[in-house]
C-alpha cells in the first residue's frame, strides 16, 4: 500500500494534527508513516497546553520511517520550534525523490501560537526550498512574508508568487479567510500559472480542515496524480468534510 510519512502534532481533541491526517489518508486508502512533534491538549475553544518533543527523537522519527522504503509522499504540519525545523529539514531527501507537502500550522483555530517567530524564519529558510506544495491560509502567508493580508485577488496571487520566489514549486492559497459565498483557493505555480478551485463557503467553521487539505494532496502526490488534480480531489473531500455539498467520491 501506498503510504504518506506525517510530521505533525497531536490533538487530544482528535479535530485537528495527526488524528484528521490519519483519518484523511485512510479515506484516499493511503497507510500513515508518523512522527510526531508535539503533544498538545486543546479542545475546540482553546489550546491549554504544548509539549514539544526533543529534535532528537523527531529526527530519529523520521529516518526510522523513511528506512521502511514505503513513504511515496510527506506532509508536515505543526512543527513547534526552530530546533524542530531544521530537525525535519536536515533529515528528509530532496523533493525530487520524496514530494512535500508543507502545512504551515503557526497558530491553532481555537488560538494560541504553534510556531514561534525563530520557528518561521527557519521554516522560510529551511523548508519552503524543500518543498512541492507549501499550503498557507491568508493570514500564514502574510506572517511567512512579513507582509499585510491581501485583500484582493490580485494580492493573493502575487502573495502566492512571492512565497515561490522562496523556493516552493508551487503555493496553495487558501481562500477560507476571504470574504463571499465562495471558498477559492488558488495554486500558483513557479511557471506562473495559476489553478482556482471553488467551493461553497461554509456557515459554520470546523477545525482541521487544513491538516485535511495537505495530507489529501499528499495522498494525491503519493499515487503519482498531477499536482492541480491531487488539489482538485483534496479539495472536494474538505467540501464533503464541511458538508457543504454531496461531493462524489472518487
Amino acid at each position: 500500500m501506498t503510504a504518506v510519512l506525517v510530521i505533525a502534532g497531536t490533538d487530544s481533541s482528535g479535530g485537528a494534527g495527526l488524528a484528521r491526517d490519519v483519518a484523511t489518508l485512510a479515506r484516499f486508502g493511503v497507510e500513515p508513516l508518523c512522527a510526531v512533534t508535539a503533544v498538545t491538549a486543546q479542545s475546540d475553544r482553546e489550546v491549554v497546553a504544548v509539549e514539544l518533543l526533543p529534535p532528537g527523537l523527531v529526527r530519529a522519527q523520521i529516518a526510522a520511517a523513511l528506512a521502511t522504503g514505503r513513504a511515496a509522499a510527506v506532509k508536515t504540519g505543526m512543527l513547534g520550534s526552530r530546533a524542530i525545523v531544521e530537525a525535519v529539514a536536515e533529515t528528509l531527501p530532496p523533493r525530487e525523490l520524496l514530494p512535500l507537502v508543507l502545512d504551515p500550522v503557526l497558530a491553532a483555530t481555537s488560538g494560541g501560537e504553534l510556531l514561534d517567530a525563530e520557528g518561521r524564519t527557519a521554516l522560510v529558510r529551511h523548508l519552503l526550498p524543500r518543498a512541492t506544495l507549501l499550503t498557507p491560509n491568508i493570514p500564514e502567508a502574510a506572517a511567512l512574508l512579513g507582509s499585510p493580508p491581501a485583500a484582493t485577488p490580485e494580492e493573493i496571487i502575487g502573495q502566492g508568487r512571492a512565497l515561490c520566489a522562496l523556493g516552493a514549486v508551487a503555493v496553495l492559497m487558501k481562500g477560507g479567510h476571504t470574504p463571499g459565498a465562495l471558498a477559492i483557493d488558488r495554486l500558483v505555480t513557479c511557471d506562473g500559472s495559476v489553478h482556482e478551485f471553488t467551493a461553497p463557503r461554509c456557515a459554520a467553521p470546523r477545525r482541521g480542515t487544513g491538516c485535511a487539505l495537505a495530507s489529501g494532496i499528499a495522498a494525491g502526490l503519493a499515487a503519482n496524480l498531477p499536482l492541480a488534480v491531487a488539489c482538485e480531489r483534496a479539495k472536494a473531500h474538505v467540501t464533503e468534510l464541511l458538508s457543504c455539498t454531496d461531493v462524489t467520491r472518487q
